[in-house]
């Protein structure tokens, strides 16, 4: 999978072993990540990234003292002029990008490890996308898989106090979809419900399905049609833009029965 590099940025040719030194200037001794602006160092002159810096008392080279702070305006200007590789470059990302553009970039980049998808933060697993499935099959056993394109969502007592998840998945064309409901305070004393499909795939993988939620009962119809999102956007951004089905407790009452909630979920193919 290719992603695009933000303007500035690219795969461009082989780095050469000179620009492969330059580079190597910039690696912080402790995390092996690159020393990026605002760059600062010991009195010795020695660099440590910003995130070490502040779990450090001393100098990881010289342990000497890191206060007072001493900027290298030096090192900064040389940064600026360097492309640096994408951190997940062993694991394939051929990118180089400046300095600027690098952390926007790693946070989207296809390569990066793929985090446990369900809901909530207790699970912290990560791995590569063809161990996910693997990791949910084995800790998290109690997940119900369905067949078919054309499936029900039943989300049990809904009417528990506080924030509760519903996961389900569905499996079709030889693809998995985890299908998740989250009811929250989104809005302090407001509570709502939100209902998403994710892909266990990539973003461009995803595009080639489309999704549609429905709730159906009493002579009314609620329906939501989109594309999945992968897991590697996870659901957390989907409902910070409401870019999900989305509706309220009273409206969650007009479809339920006896507190069940019945969502029809049908997972189709996009022409490309």
């Amino acid at each position: 999978v290719y992603s695009p590099a933000p303007s500035g940025g690219g795969a461009g040719p082989p780095v050469s072993p000179q620009h492969h030194e330059l580079t190597s200037l910039f690696e912080c001794p402790v995390c092996f990540d690159y020393v990026l602006p605002p760059i600062l160092q010991c009195q010795a002159g020695h660099l440590v990234c910003n995130q070490c810096r502040q779990k450090l008392s001393c100098c990881p080279t010289c342990r000497g003292a890191l206060t007072p702070s001493i900027r290298n305006l030096a090192m900064e200007k040389v940064a600026s002029a360097v492309l640096f590789p994408c951190k997940y470059a062993t694991t394939g990302c051929s990118l180089t990008l400046h300095h600027t553009e690098k952390p926007e970039h790693e946070d989207v980049c296809e390569y990066r490890p793929y985090s446990c998808p369900c809901p909530g933060a207790s699970c912290k697993w990560q791995g590569s996308l063809e161990a996910v499935m693997s990791h949910l099959m084995h800790a998290h056993k109690s997940i119900t898989t369905l067949q078919g394109e054309d499936i029900v969502f039943l989300a049990t007592d809904i009417n528990l106090p506080g924030a509760v998840d519903w996961v389900m998945m569905q499996s079709c064309f030889g693809q998995h979809f985890m299908l998740v409901l989250e009811k929250q305070e989104k809005y302090e004393g407001h509570q709502q419900f939100f209902a998403v499909v994710l892909l266990i795939g990539t973003r461009k993988q995803a595009e080639n399905f489309a999704y549609r939620l429905e709730l159906n009962g009493s002579r009314r119809r609620l329906t939501w049609e989109a594309t999945p999102r992968s897991i590697h956007d996870g659901v957390a951004a989907a409902i910070m833009n409401s870019d999900c089905l989305v509706f309220d407790t009273a409206i969650a009452h007009l479809f339920a029965d006896n507190g069940n909630l019945g969502i029809n979920v049908t997972i189709s193919t996009c022409c490309p």
